[in-house]
């Protein structure tokens, strides 16, 4: 189990120059922004704009704070994403253009390669949390999340957790944290 401070994340410009992002993961680790199989990553939106653009690459999207965005995808119908909806997917590789609903969001992103990665996600309460056999699974604190009454995640800190590694935090109905499962 390794844990991984927000103050500790990378910070680097988007792809495009029009904003930064700090990147939390990715694998192999120190991969290139072109060669990475799977990127995790947050970020402030101040306005409205066009995605980067990655070739061959998935991304899935959370917005974590805000009023939220409306997404319009190439060939797709529009999207609108809050703090309180589900884990948003769709190819990096499609032109995609972000609205702000209300001011600026901060926004969580997975990236991954296609053939290369796979991955699951999804919201839940601090319960336990147990990595699969094949592959790595990152907790990312929403909320405050403890231990045995410590805290062990700060909101916007992040666990790695290897195959077959279990993570028991106290039960709090008010913790919330994103679940990545990457295979």
């Amino acid at each position: 189990m390794k844990i991984l401070r927000a103050s500790d994340y990378k910070r680097m410009p988007w792809k495009n120059g029009k904003g930064e992002t700090a990147e939390i993961a990715v694998f192999p680790a120190d991969a290139s922004i072109d060669y990475f199989n799977c990127r995790i990553s947050m970020a402030s939106v101040v306005e409205d704009g066009a995605f980067s653009m990655f070739e061959n690459v998935d991304r899935t999207l959370v917005v974590l704070s805000g009023e939220g965005i409306t997404l319009s995808v190439d060939g797709s119908e529009a999207v609108e994403l809050r703090p309180d909806s589900e884990p948003h997917s769709f190819a990096a590789d499609a032109p995609t253009t972000a609205t702000l609903l209300g001011g600026p969001i901060t926004d969580f992103n997975i990236m991954t390669r296609r053939g290369t990665s796979d991955c699951q996600v999804r919201r839940q309460t601090s319960e336990p949390v147990a990595a699969w056999c094949r592959g790595v699974t990152l907790v990312f604190a929403l909320d405050r999340c403890t231990k045995d009454g410590l805290q062990l995640l700060a909101p916007t800190d992040c666990v790695i957790l290897e195959p077959s590694e279990t993570l028991v935090m106290d039960r709090d109905e008010n913790a919330s944290v994103i679940v990545i499962v990457i295979a």
